[in-house]
């Protein structure tokens, strides 16, 4: 049974099937706390069962996307077989998934020695178990440094050796509802011919803004929380960073500072190429990208337009396009800022995977 948490999307999973069209069922690989898996629900299409090594994710997944259908396992231990006893119900039967991009990501500092990293070969674990379950469709996610990889060069050969129809394109999340600037390389595959990402539901005179998006929550004073919601909750500053952030402009850098608050890398011909540290963010732009440290005012443009403060998590999960109602830990739960932020910071944007969504179903009516 469902629950109906946030947006009630479960009225609008299976639409197809209320129509009388193909039911369409999908899995989940490396599943997080939901973002993908939300977004692929409001599309329409009905995601059984997601999987993750993670446990400390299946809170959430759960709570927001229905009771046990999170699966904690490795995916190299997921066989084919089990996948298709998942979807065996379903007439078009899909596979999705978003590998740790840390391997790839451009904020890696041993770029040398990628292949080194414990994440490396979930990839290539994808491409086994599209072999083994060859669902209808395929989607992947990741960071677009992992174009440049072999293993993503692998991955393809693998698809297209199997008769996959396979696109694949660098996309701009704003451009589909996520109020941030995020690039993504975004893949799509097909059994049932071809198959391309939707338009842009977006265009670039209106993408969702940060005011938008989150202009009407309650104030908040760092190291302050709001009662009503545990996670509109903004971390504690000390009084020199509560001095550089009322310094601070929107889109402004450290530049913008007296000489006595700035820090003595920047001083270095080494740390001028950093300048949207300590930044405040616009309010009628999008966001920048929301990395595993938004609620950390030092770590990138992550100070408040206007309130002296970093993001709360709240609002790093709205700018995330995660709905305002979505459920992270359970009541009374102590919060703990790192492992919510790393958890929503590594999430696919639900209204991305809502994309991907509407693209399969497309290509399913096509």
């Amino acid at each position: 049974m469902r629950r109906k948490l946030g947006v009630d999307i479960d009225a609008r999973a299976n639409i197809s099937k209320n129509n009388d069209g193909p039911t369409i069922g999908a899995v989940d690989l490396f599943c997080g706390i939901g973002g993908l898996t939300y977004g692929l629900r409001a599309s329409g299409i009905d995601v059984v069962a997601g999987y993750d090594l993670d446990d400390s994710c299946k809170y959430a997944y759960e709570a927001n996307n229905g009771e046990g259908t999170f699966v904690c396992k490795n995916v190299g231990d997921v066989t084919g077989e089990e996948i298709k006893g998942r979807l065996k119900d379903f007439d078009i039967k899909v596979l999705v998934g978003c590998a740790p991009c840390q391997p790839f990501s451009t904020h890696r500092k041993d770029k040398k020695h990628r292949e080194r990293h414990k994440d490396w070969g979930l990839l290539a674990q994808f491409g086994r178990l599209a072999r083994e379950a060859m669902p209808d469709y395929i989607s992947m996610e990741n960071v677009p440094e992992l174009a440049k990889e072999s293993i993503f060069t692998d991955f393809i050969a693998t698809l297209e050796e199997l008769d996959y129809e396979v696109t694949y394109r660098v996309v701009k999340a704003e451009e589909y509802g996520v109020p941030q600037h995020r690039r993504r390389l975004l893949l799509l595959a097909s059994k049932e011919g071809t198959i391309d990402l939707i338009a842009p539901t977006c265009n670039e005179g209106h993408v969702v803004t940060v005011r938008e998006a989150i202009g009407k929550l309650p104030p908040v004073k760092a190291g302050g929380f709001c009662k009503g919601d545990p996670l509109q909750t903004a971390s504690a500053l000390s009084n020199l960073n509560l001095r550089r952030i009322k310094a601070s402009i929107p889109n402004g850098t450290w530049r913008d500072w007296p000489e006595d608050l700035r820090l003595d890398c920047h001083k270095k011909t080494s740390g001028q190429t950093y300048p949207s540290v300590y930044g405040r963010m616009a309010w009628d732009e999008t966001s920048p990208t929301i990395t595993t440290q938004f609620y950390m005012y030092g770590t990138g443009r992550f100070g408040h337009p206007e309130q002296d403060r970093a993001l709360t998590l709240r609002e790093g999960a709205i700018l995330q396009s995660f709905p305002k109602g979505y459920v992270f830990t359970r009541p009374g739960e102590k919060i703990s800022r790192k492992a919510i932020a790393r958890h929503i910071g590594n999430a696919v944007p639900p209204k991305l995977g809502e994309a991907v969504g509407r693209s399969i179903i497309a290509a399913c009516a096509g």
